[in-house]
């Protein structure tokens, strides 16, 4: 009967550490990265010391709560406004390198330090990257927080310009582009005017191509022509205009047009290459999986790929505070750049979710509940005999 209230009592510590598990699922379903933990218990049948043979016979010694198995299953991916707050969409794992020491996340919300590193925000902990051979680094961005300038040279075009068709001997048509920005080589800025004036008496859809600076000083006239079905002849799709350091071309040899439709003009700057010195405006990762630093003049450089590790066992991830893990003992991760199929990619502006599924966790409390109450009905049954034994005595 004492055997059995040591049954009971196994029944009622397994119930109540199980309840623990359950309680610490539930406690964490909104805590970013956390995955939940299974509950499983265990049968007890002690052995001979002397045989190793079943020293409990058939009746057993009882219950023991069974190693967690963490539930590594992908969480939601939640939205965000940071460009910082990354998660995996797959099933590997971001490298947070802490001196000696490795640390994994599938999530977490990252900022840059004063020594231009990414860190897990409130840590030291920095996010590895992948360098040209293929190794885990910490990376710096220190060195790339202004973008330098860069002279223009070209003005791309495209549009129609709309002619009259009239050999009247003047102009008959005119049109204006304002403030087309070009750079010199020291990064500073020119607002040019680009005049176009239709000569319809020195032939058919000729124009002449003024460029004015800001101050109106004219800084040079060309010619450019177009074919009887409208496209930009081939000796002039390219007018070069300078002015002291600058030199640029008007590239008309794209989707440039001129046919006849009124006063209605649709010509413009497409692009212009070239731009001021910028400062650092954003760090983001980008489709590839790249740490990609975007500048206020509207460059963009990328960095390396985020290392991402693939463990054939993640299962034996020791769990940490914060959605990080560590691998002791697990299987040796192998490292691969963000957009492996076989690891997934790193997203931007997003956060795991916990994956712990509440309606599971509610059904697991019932049965821990029930299983508690029992095993404590066999220590109160167990006790009752005991006491009706000791009465027995007192009754002789």
């Amino acid at each position: 009967m004492f055997g059995s209230i040591y049954v009971g009592l196994s029944g009622m510590t397994a119930y109540s550490r199980g309840l623990q598990q359950v309680s610490n699922n539930v406690a964490n379903m909104n805590s970013s990265g956390f995955k939940g933990s299974t509950v499983s218990f265990t049968d007890l049948y002690a052995l001979n010391p002397q045989d190793g043979s079943n020293a409990g016979g058939n009746g057993g010694n009882g219950v023991s709560v069974g190693d967690p198995r963490v539930d590594m299953r992908q969480g939601e991916l939640r939205q965000t406004e940071r460009d910082l707050d990354l998660a995996v969409d797959g099933n590997g794992f971001m490298m947070l390198v802490d001196g000696d020491r490795i640390l994994y996340t599938r999530t977490g919300s990252f900022e840059a330090n004063r020594d231009g590193h990414i860190v897990l925000a409130g840590t030291d902990y920095r996010l590895a990257m992948l360098d040209t051979e293929g190794r885990p680094v910490s990376l710096s961005i220190d060195n790339a927080r202004t973008s330098p300038p860069t002279k223009t040279t070209k003005v791309k075009f495209d549009g129609n310009l709309s002619y009259t068709g009239e050999t009247s001997g003047a102009t008959d048509t005119s049109f204006t582009i304002n403030d087309v920005k070009v750079y010199d080589a020291g990064g500073g800025q020119h607002v040019w005017k680009v005049q176009f004036d239709e000569k319809s008496a020195r032939g058919p859809r000729e124009w002449d191509v003024t460029i004015t600076d800001a101050k109106g000083t004219v800084i040079g006239t060309q010619v450019l022509k177009f074919s009887v079905g409208g496209t930009v002849d081939p000796t002039t799709s390219s007018l070069t205009f300078a002015k002291d350091d600058l030199s640029v071309a008007l590239d008309f040899s794209g989707s440039v047009t001129s046919f006849s439709a009124g006063t209605v003009q649709s010509l413009r700057a497409a692009s212009v290459d070239g731009r001021g010195a910028g400062t650092l405006a954003t760090v983001t990762v980008n489709d590839k999986g790249q740490i990609e630093l975007g500048y206020s003049n509207g460059d963009k450089k990328s960095l390396a790929a985020v290392a991402i590790a693939q463990f054939r066992e993640p299962q034996k991830l020791e769990q940490r505070s914060g959605g990080l893990f560590v691998n002791n003992g697990a299987d040796q991760p192998t490292l691969l750049a963000s957009d492996d199929e076989r690891v997934g990619r790193v997203v931007s502006r997003r956060l795991e979710a916990s994956n712990v599924d509440l309606a599971k966790e509610f059904g697991e409390l019932i049965l821990i509940q029930r299983g508690f109450q029992a095993s404590s009905q066999i220590v109160s049954a167990s006790n009752d005999m005991i006491q009706q034994l000791f009465g027995i005595r007192g009754q002789g």
